[in-house]
């Protein structure tokens, strides 16, 4: 049973830059991804245990949203203040975070997947721990293999 309840996201500013990707929260603060999200195509199943955040930008890749997955930490007033959302998936299940993007948990692990001909901007895969942080871009498959 969860100790936390899914929040909407709210639309972000966002700004993607040659060193990682910034993102401006309803209340003014800003949070920084570092470094150049890695390429990988169609999902990404990220190492068990780490806080994950997915941002879905719109066509502009200005704007976007931002979703905690499985987060326990964050009260909901804080994430309703700064417009980060927050969806729980339980163990064996799977979810739609936001249209044509897919959040699945098995094994203390989220899977994040993408439907390209559904979801028009790019999907944003963030994993961090007390030790360190990976980002991803899922890309559409090469359909020339």
């Amino acid at each position: 049973m969860s100790a936390r309840n899914d929040v909407p996201p709210s639309t972000l500013g966002i700004e993607l830059r040659e060193d990682g990707v910034t993102v401006e929260y309803l209340d003014g603060r800003e949070v920084f991804y570092r470094g150049v999200p890695e390429a990988v195509e169609g999902s990404v199943r990220t190492a068990p245990g780490k806080e994950v955040h997915v941002l879905v930008t719109d066509e502009s890749e200005t704007q976007g949203v931002l979703v905690y997955v499985n987060d326990l930490n964050t009260h909901d007033d804080i994430l309703e203040g700064t417009g980060v959302g927050r969806m729980m998936v339980d163990q064996g299940e799977e979810t739609v975070l936001f249209p044509g993007v897919r959040a699945a948990a098995t094994s203390h692990r989220v899977e994040v997947s993408v439907d390209f001909t559904v979801a028009d901007g790019r999907v944003f895969v963030f994993e961090e721990d007390e030790l360190g942080e990976r980002s991803y871009e899922i890309v559409p498959e090469d359909d020339e293999n």
